[in-house]
């Protein structure tokens, strides 16, 4: 059953990673899964998550590694802290649901688990699934255990959006164009859009548009806000992509940065919106 919908899971899981997705089919067991890994490696040499039917009403999704994957074990553990940071609360984000149970090789912590060695593993299960096959809980499912183990594993091996030099602007030279350049990447990460929506949800946070509910399959619009961009703030603090990355819907993104070099507040926006709505 899974294997008819290959198409389906490999958009889902490649979109919220943001790197190009290997999928093929594993026999093995009572019931066949999918074996999903990073197309630009070799499998052996990559992680992998396994997708399996469980009982009658459930998935379970492993991650581990391939036989070989030393070299790139030993790359994933060079990730820089703000990247190790997300790749913990991506996992972390799993366990949002009564239904859902995780566990990490060596009962490692959700919020401050390392990547060891090949042995490493993450387990999730999901339980109670009516019509488990199904398009919408295929879906589902894949976004709640799959797409978050692959995406922190795509974060630590350092797959990341380009941002050109040129789109930086005019503005770089008041804020300073690292920073700015930071912003921009922090925003345009598909990690970060995928922790993102799921803390927060699929509604702009300004206007609570949820463009889903209004365009279905073309409603995936909503982009990544950070609130505050770290050559602005007057005490610098630590980032936290759990509360610094709000989703907004396109419009109020634009209107938040029509005041430069300090965008707009969100609540201003918002305060402007009830005076002239």
């Amino acid at each position: 059953m899974l294997a008819r919908k290959k198409r389906l899971i490999l958009d889902e899981v490649t979109a919220g990673t943001g790197a190009q997705i290997r999928m093929e089919e594993d026999a093995n067991g009572i019931q066949s899964g999918l074996v999903l890994s990073f197309l630009d490696l070799k499998r052996s040499h990559s992680p992998a998550v396994t997708l399996r039917p469980k009982g009658l009403n459930g998935f379970v999704a492993h991650l581990s590694f391939g036989n070989f994957a030393a070299d790139t074990i030993r790359q994933m553990q060079k990730a820089s802290d703000e990247e190790v940071q997300l790749a913990r609360a991506l996992i972390a984000s799993i366990k949002k649901d009564v239904s859902i149970s995780v566990t990490i090789e060596g009962q490692q912590s959700l919020t401050s688990w390392k990547l060891t060695d090949g042995q490493f593993t993450i387990t999730a299960e999901k339980r109670g699934l009516k019509r488990r096959y199904d398009d919408d809980v295929l879906v589902e499912t894949c976004r709640e255990l799959v797409t978050p183990m692959l995406a922190a594993m795509a974060e630590l091996y350092g797959y990341d959006p380009v941002v050109e030099v040129e789109e930086i602007g005019p503005e770089a030279a008041m804020e300073g164009a690292v920073s700015i350049r930071q912003i921009r990447k922090r925003e345009r990460n598909p990690r970060n859009r995928l922790l993102c929506l799921r803390i927060h949800g699929e509604s702009c946070q300004i206007c609570k548009t949820n463009p889903k509910m209004t365009y279905g399959k073309a409603g995936g619009i909503l982009e990544v806000h950070h609130v505050q961009p770290l050559a602005l703030s007057d005490e610098p603090r630590v980032y936290d992509p759990t509360t610094d990355l709000i989703p907004l819907c396109p419009n109020c993104h634009r209107a938040v940065h029509t005041r430069r070099p300090v965008p707009w507040k969100p609540e201003q926006i918002l305060e402007m919106m009830h005076t002239h709505g």
